[in-house]
Formats: C-alpha cells, structure tokens, sequence
C-alpha cells in the first residue's frame, strides 16, 4: 500500500513514517521542509500521486489571530483537491480531543473548519482526535511561564506519548475509513497544573506552579472537562512517569 503522510517532519509523521515503513507499506513523506507546500499546493500533486492514503498530520506554524484559519482552510481544500484529483481512497486526518468545546479559541475554531471540510468532502475519511502529547509539556509550561512563575489552570488532561499516538494512527490508515471521529487518550488524568509540577519537578527546574483558573489555553478559559476524551475513546498505556523516565534515559 502507498501512504501519503503529509506533515511527514513533524512530532506524529516522522513516528507515523517509520512505523508504516516497517510494516513494509511505501510511505510518501510530504512537508514543508521536503518541498511540499499544503498552503500554496505546491509539490503536492507529485507528492501524493498513486497514493491509496493520505494521512494528514500537519500543523499552523501560528496560532494566534487568523494564522491558524488561514492555514487550515488552505491546506486541507488543497489536500482534498488533490485526494480527489489522485483518487485517493482514505483520507485520514489528526485533530484534538475537545475541539467542538473550545472553538471560542482561535486554534480551536481553525481545527473545526478543518474536520468539517473533510467531513463535507466526497473522500472516504477518518478523523483521529488526541488529547495533549507529553512531548508538548514543555510547551504548555512555556505559555503560561511568567519568569520563575508558572500560572496554569486546573482543568483535567489525559495526555498521551506521541509514540501511541503515531501507532493508532498507522492501525487506522491500513483500516476501512470509518466515515467519523475516533479518539485517543492516556491512560491518567491531572490537573494542568498538576501536570506542570511533575514535569518540572522531574527536570530539576525550580520555578513554582501556581493554580490559576483564570489562565486561558490557546486563548479559550477552560471548564475542568473540556480537554477529556469521550466513553468510547482508546486509551493509550505508557504512563507519564514511564514517558519521563525513558525521556530522561535517552
């Protein structure tokens, strides 16, 4: 099977490539940095030319403001253009648990266009939501650092390693496109905060967390559900402090 992982740089693509490789399928890896352009369309036809999937794992560089609804409304009616064109007979996206709930913000309503489009779209798809990966911690940490203070709400997360993420992804691209919304977790819930505090904690970094409902994520105020997945969602099984133990030994 020939698999077109377009975002084939990234956290998830690059997981997402290898594990397809060694299951011996041929994977077409497209991203910016390998000259394919979603935005601009350009190098995308050749890019995902006899391909039976596409796998869309791409992401906004941006945001903020309108970064984020200008890139995803661009990118996926030219991926969409391009499926149809090639004949592509599943097209599989990744999108975020909790998207519908949080589209006062800016990324959040951008993700949502983006599922819609897919769903409109005449391709055959499967849209795979997935809460937070352990591997963007750090850059929830970042957002709400304020110099030696970190303020982070304390909404619940179940977040999951990239890694089953990537697995899950790869299990649904050789699959029957479902025609709807799948979802991922982890295996635990926290707090944000709490979150934060244990990861720190296990890097040595001093700087104190500081509970703060009022800290928004992504520019939306969370309610303590918002970033939970549904009844029926997988559940990962790497433990974050498994993830932080390997992270540590590598």
């Amino acid at each position: 099977m020939k698999i077109s992982v377009v975002g084939a740089s990234g956290v998830i693509g690059t997981r997402l490539s290898e594990s397809l490789r060694r299951s011996g399928h041929e994977v077409a890896a497209a991203s910016l940095s390998l000259g394919v352009d979603t935005v601009t369309g350009k190098g995308l036809t050749a890019a995902i030319a006899g391909s039976d999937v596409i796998v869309d794992v791409t992401n906004a560089a941006s945001f903020g403001d309108n970064a984020a609804l200008d890139f995803f409304k661009a990118s996926t009616k030219n991926l969409l253009a391009a499926a149809a064109e090639a004949e592509v007979g599943h097209y599989l996206a990744l999108s975020v648990v909790g998207t519908p709930r949080l589209v006062e913000s800016d990324y959040f309503y951008a993700k949502m266009v983006q599922e819609n489009l897919i769903q409109a779209s005449s391709r055959p798809y499967t849209i795979l939501r997935s809460t937070q990966f352990y591997e963007f911690i750090n850059g929830l940490i970042d957002i709400g650092g304020q110099g030696d203070v970190v303020r982070l709400p304390p909404a619940l997360m179940s977040p999951v390693a990239a890694r089953e993420v990537a697995a899950f992804l790869a299990e649904l691209t050789v699959a029957t496109p479902l025609g709807g919304i799948v979802e991922i977790a982890g295996p635990e819930q926290f707090g944000i905060d709490e979150v934060a505090r244990i990861y720190l904690a296990a890097n040595e970094d001093e700087r104190q967390v500081i509970t703060d409902p009022s800290t928004s994520y992504f520019g939306v105020e969370l309610t303590d559900a918002a970033l939970l997945p549904g009844a029926g969602a997988r559940l990962a099984t790497e433990k974050l402090s498994d993830w932080l133990y390997q992270s540590m030994a590598a």
